[in-house]
């Protein structure tokens, strides 16, 4: 399988996590299920940067420990925003004004949170790899996070209107 037919896939999957992890989340799933699935998901998308990043044994050697605790920071903040579907989807329905509100001025936050993430781990990155190496992991974790939200938007309703 080609490295551009490898990475549409292990997208797709992500996609998928995120998509499918809401509902899962809501039903109270066994915990076990869904780490499996997670850890799946991580290592897959490892298996994808590793392949685009083209890295040297020193570079992977500074580059990785740095990676995972990017990884473990962004997927908090993909968990907050799995929760937020999640209170979403439970308030649909029934939604009020205020409930509105906190939806949305969490969404902010979350919103406020990514690029913030970005930053703080950019020196990080730019310490282990070359500025056009640095440049090219951003690209993508950008392509990944457009994906994932491209297809959330496809997925989740507009509110309904206040009647």
């Amino acid at each position: 399988m080609s490295n551009k037919k490898r990475a549409v896939v292990i997208v797709m999957m992500l996609i998928m996590v995120v998509v499918v992890a809401a509902p899962v989340l809501a039903q109270d799933a066994p915990a076990d299920n869904m780490q499996i699935v997670l850890e799946k998901v991580r290592a897959d998308k490892k298996l994808l940067v590793a392949e685009n990043m083209q890295l040297n044994e020193a570079e992977a050697k500074a580059f990785w420990p740095v990676y995972e605790r990017y990884q473990d920071e962004l997927f908090l903040l993909r968990m907050r925003s799995l929760k937020l579907i999640k209170d979403y989807a439970d308030a649909y329905e029934k939604m009020t004004g205020d409930t509105a509100k906190k939806l949305l001025d969490e969404y902010m936050m979350i919103e406020k949170l990514g690029p913030k993430l970005r930053q703080a781990y950019l020196p990080k990155f730019r310490k282990v790899l070359s500025e056009v190496k640095t440049a090219r992991y951003y690209q993508i974790e950008n392509k990944i996070q457009a994906a994932l939200m491209y297809e959330l938007a496809r997925n989740i309703p507009l509110m309904k209107a206040a009647e």
